[in-house]
């Protein structure tokens, strides 16, 4: 695994380096959903500090298992409000949030246990049916209500593109995502940042990165193929 993840660091660094842009901007997220705790561990004592997981039962274990690391745990599945409470306790980012409804519900959560939970707003930037997400047009008037909630912070934008096996297929829709930053900038809504794009996967982080990404989520080039 080291290898592997070498191997993706460096990609990472020659990708930044090409587009000028400091390789300390770019923060790789280890997609570690359904892999076992052992090979998590692994990952970290071979240097990952970020980790990202899809569903809530499977990382409490791993969460609980590994609190003495200095990990970031991200959460990039899809979130119900009903494991809002659970999110809040285990995750220090969450980058799926696409819902006035769901945000409200962490900001509840939050409150009650003393935290301000950072978070990311899912833009479905295609329109795709089976992928959850704001759309582009409504993201500004989302941001603006969030805005209003004392105990969560938005930090940036997150999206999963159509999936193609180009990279140059996905590149509109992170060059829309960045846009869509810009302009939200530049409407400089009260107590949102912008700073964090997250987008980007094994097959398209390059292309990502080149698109602005801050944050890129790789699984597989880490991890291997999934059983």
């Amino acid at each position: 695994m080291k290898d592997r993840l070498e191997r993706v660091q460096k990609r990472i660094r020659q990708t930044a380096r090409a587009c000028n842009r400091p390789e300390t901007d770019i923060r790789l997220v280890a997609v570690s959903k359904t892999m076992p705790v052992e090979i998590v561990k692994e990952a970290i004592e071979s240097g990952m500090t970020d980790f990202g997981e899809n569903y809530i039962q499977e990382a409490r274990e791993k969460i609980t298992t590994l609190s003495t690391y200095p990990v970031t745990w991200h959460y990039i599945g899809h979130l119900q409000s009903n494991k809002a409470k659970y999110a809040v306790r285990m995750f220090d980012l969450i980058h799926s949030v696409d819902s006035l409804k769901l945000a409200k519900e962490l900001d509840k959560c939050a409150q009650k246990i003393d935290k301000v939970q950072d978070i990311l707003i899912q833009v479905n930037v295609a329109k795709e049916d089976s992928k959850s997400g704001v759309y582009v047009e409504d993201t500004s008037r989302l941001l603006k209500d969030i805005s209003q909630l004392a105990n969560i912070a938005v930090k940036g934008l997150m999206t999963m593109p159509p999936y193609f096996n180009a990279p140059e297929k996905v590149r509109p829709f992170f060059a829309a995502l960045r846009q869509l930053r810009n302009q939200i900038k530049n409407e400089n809504i009260p107590k949102i940042s912008m700073e964090e794009l997250s987008m980007g996967m094994t097959g398209d982080f390059e292309a990502a990165i080149e698109e602005g990404a801050t944050m890129v989520r790789v699984g597989t080039a880490i991890f291997g193929e999934r059983h």
